[in-house]
Parts: structure tokens; C-alpha cells; sequence
């Protein structure tokens, strides 16, 4: 059988970086060399020998996480090189990096998510006013940033224009939001025009972590992941259903990730991340073991699915 050229991207420039060399090293590792032979890329310092050898690359396998990766850029590059892809394409992708336009589509499509308000760099922010229309606390954080970057929850007023300082210096825009106490769940889903909803997984923050932040997030035994969740059968149903949802709010296709909040009885949608962490023992994967896909099996899984929404994208091309 002759293999697949498989195009590995990782590392790129966003905060994310280190992330996401990690993330590429394993996924290496994990990939099947009997099936793929792998040519890896890192678009901070390779983009023009990706473009030059574009045409003798079959398919791309894009582990980049935050802006210049995960946001549609990356993913507009591998188009016009008519290369496959996998997961979201440049619309789906830039809609879920940015959390404001996200929550808009939320809305429309009548997912819960919790009350918030955005502001853009040069808006005047009332913090009395903030306050008391959410109440505190506040998660305060980027709309364009992944892994917690720049994110706090805030107890007190008095530390709401540190926290809006500390979430400015990360992007231009920021969403202030009720804070929901509860078990924290993500969903994963998998597929194209069928989707397949994943076993939930609940995160449990280690002792000294107040949220799911990086350092939660990154530090080995920091966290505690249960799959599945320890959800009654009924909330997971609605769990998984939520998660298609906001998977097909977004125009996603391929797989993605959606977190949420269960607080007694109910659910709020937080984020859908489209290039869900991918080492083997992140979220998605751990996932995808329970519903028996090995790292293995899902990557294949992942480039299958994405060689075969190319050909429907072929479609746009001239003739």
C-alpha cells in the first residue's frame, strides 16, 4: 500500500507554543509510520518550505493551538496549497477562536451559556455597573486566547481592572462573565456529516487550583480527568446533545471539543475548542479510548475524515 505524505504541523507563534511542540511530538510518535510517511513543519520557521513542497503533500495534520493556528489562518494557507486538513475549515475556525462571535451563535441557537458582557480596548468599562448586573464573581479572559491564557476569576471589584489589564494584554477584546460554581465537563465529537458525541469526561482541579487554568491544565497529576463523568444518565444525553450542537452552531467538521459547567440540574456551554489538546493523555484522546479508539486509531481516524471533506471542497475549485 502505498502511504500517505502526511504534512505534521506544530509549534507556530502563538503563547500556545510550547503546547503545541509537545502536543506534535506525540502525535509523531503515536502515528502509524507502516501508513504515513511524515514531513514535519513548524510555521514559525518553515511556512516556505511548506508551500514549496505542497504538491507532494497528501494530507496536513495541524496540532497548532491560539491564534495563527487554530484560528482559521493556517487552515486558509492549506486551502489554497489544496491541502486536506483535518477538523474545521477557515470559517469554523475563526468563529470558534473568538469567543465573543462564539457565544453570539450560542445564543441564536438557544444554548445555554452564562450572562456576560464584551468590551474592545477602547470602551469605557463601568465596574460598578459590571458588577452589578453579574454579581461576583466574574471570569474574566481574552476572546481570542486558548488554555485559560489570560484568564482570572475575580471575588472582589476592587480586582476587576487588574484582572480586565491582565485579559487586555492578550488580545484586544475581552468577555466578562458570571463565574457558575459546578462540575466541570467536556464533550467530545467526531465526525463530519454524522456526528458521533464522545464519553464525558469531569475535570477535577487539584488542590491550589481554583479553576482549570494552563497550570491545571499542563502539570502532570495536577488534575484529576474521570471518564466518564460521574453524570447521571439523563444530564449525559443532554451533555452529548449540547455538544453537537454547539459543534454544528459553529460550522465545525471533523472533531472538536466542548466544555461546559453542570451546576446542580444545568448545563451553560463555555467554549467549543476546535484543536482539542492532542497528547495522549489529553482530553480528546482520553475520550476517544473510552469509546475504544486508540491514540492510533483516532489519528487515523482524524486524516480519513479530513481527505474526505476535501473532495467535497474540490467542488469550489474551477475547473
Amino acid at each position: 500500500m502505498k502511504k500517505i505524505r502526511l504534512a505534521l504541523l506544530s509549534g507556530g507563534i502563538s503563547s500556545e507554543r510550547e503546547v503545541s511542540l509537545n502536543s506534535g511530538r506525540q502525535v509523531f510518535d503515536a502515528l502509524d509510520k507502516n501508513r504515513y510517511d511524515i514531513a514535519q513543519y513548524d510555521p514559525k520557521t518553515d511556512l516556505k518550505k511548506l508551500v514549496t513542497d505542497a504538491e507532494s503533500i497528501d494530507a496536513a495534520l495541524i496540532i497548532l493551538h491560539g491564534p495563527f493556528g487554530e484560528d482559521g489562518t493556517v487552515q486558509g494557507l492549506l486551502d489554497l496549497l489544496d491541502i486536506p486538513y483535518q477538523g474545521a475549515g477557515v470559517l469554523g475556525s475563526a468563529i470558534a477562536m473568538n469567543k465573543r462571535v462564539s457565544k453570539k451563535l450560542f445564543e441564536t441557537a438557544q444554548i445555554p451559556i452564562p450572562a456576560y458582557f464584551s468590551f474592545s480596548m477602547n470602551d469605557t468599562i463601568d465596574i460598578p455597573e459590571i458588577t452589578g448586573a453579574l454579581g461576583l464573581p466574574l471570569v474574566v479572559k481574552p476572546a481570542c486566547a486558548g488554555s485559560s491564557v489570560g484568564m482570572t476569576i475575580v471575588k472582589n471589584g476592587k480586582d476587576l481592572k487588574a484582572a480586565v489589564d491582565l485579559a487586555f494584554t492578550h488580545d484586544d477584546t475581552i468577555l466578562i462573565e458570571t463565574y457558575i460554581k459546578g462540575i466541570e465537563l467536556t464533550c467530545g465529537v467526531l465526525g463530519n456529516d454524522t456526528l458521533e458525541a464522545l464519553p464525558l469526561i469531569e475535570i477535577i482541579p487539584g488542590e491550589g487550583y481554583e479553576f482549570f487554568d494552563y497550570t491545571a491544565k499542563y502539570t502532570a497529576g495536577a488534575t484529576r480527568e474521570i471518564c466518564p463523568a460521574r453524570i447521571d444518565e439523563a444530564i449525559t444525553k443532554k451533555a452529548q446533545e449540547l455538544a453537537v450542537k454547539a459543534h454544528q452552531a459553529l460550522y465545525l467538521k471533523g472533531y472538536s471539543r466542548t466544555d461546559m459547567i453542570l451546576s446542580g440540574k444545568n448545563l451553560f456551554v463555555l467554549e467549543t475548542n476546535t484543536i482539542p489538546g492532542m497528547t495522549a493523555t489529553s482530553l480528546y484522546p482520553q475520550s476517544a479510548q473510552a469509546a475504544g479508539l486508540s491514540f492510533t486509531e483516532l489519528l487515523d481516524r482524524l486524516i480519513d475524515l479530513a481527505m474526505a471533506e476535501h473532495e467535497k471542497t474540490k467542488l469550489r475549485r474551477s475547473k
